[in-house]
């Protein structure tokens, strides 16, 4: 099976209406590491909403969040500075998987994503530095950069 066929395969089985919060945060992981788009946007519900804790106008569409994200990865991948979405729980505060997320190096933790699943797609996505990153359990698990994960997404 080519990585292209692979590819597709996992995107059809994960379009399905088992869309788990895990495997939707995988998703963004993926899109996060590889600067795609492509990972996530198929999974995102049409009145899809996205916070951050750091923006104060929350986006409430899909076409509205490709708008704001796609230029922010081009923006990043001129940067040179690296992006690293590694797979995380979370036990305490909101327990359940996330995305810690960190900027440059891989323990430079900036934030954790969180995810809400509806309906067999992405309804919403906080990006939060409350609960602290530091706070997550950590998995090593990079979709998209570690060679085991670069085909489940």
């Amino acid at each position: 099976m080519t990585n292209s066929t692979s590819n597709q395969q996992s995107r059809i089985a994960i379009n399905s209406q088992d869309l788990t919060a895990e495997a939707a945060l995988r998703a963004y992981a993926k899109m996060m590491n590889t600067l795609d788009t492509s990972h996530l946007a198929h999974l995102l519900a049409e009145d899809f909403h996205y916070a951050s804790q750091w923006v104060f106008a929350e986006i409430e569409s899909k076409v509205e969040y490709l708008e704001y994200i796609t230029p922010k990865l081009e923006t990043i991948r001129h940067s040179g500075t690296m992006a690293w979405a590694e797979m995380g729980s979370l036990e305490v505060e909101i327990p359940g998987p996330c995305v810690v997320m960190a900027q440059g190096e891989k323990d430079n933790l900036i934030a954790v994503v969180l995810v809400k699943v509806e309906g067999g797609k992405i309804k919403r996505l906080d990006l939060c530095g409350a609960p602290s990153p530091h706070s997550a359990k950590r998995s090593g698990i990079y979709p998209g950069k570690n060679d085991m994960e670069a085909n489940l997404c």
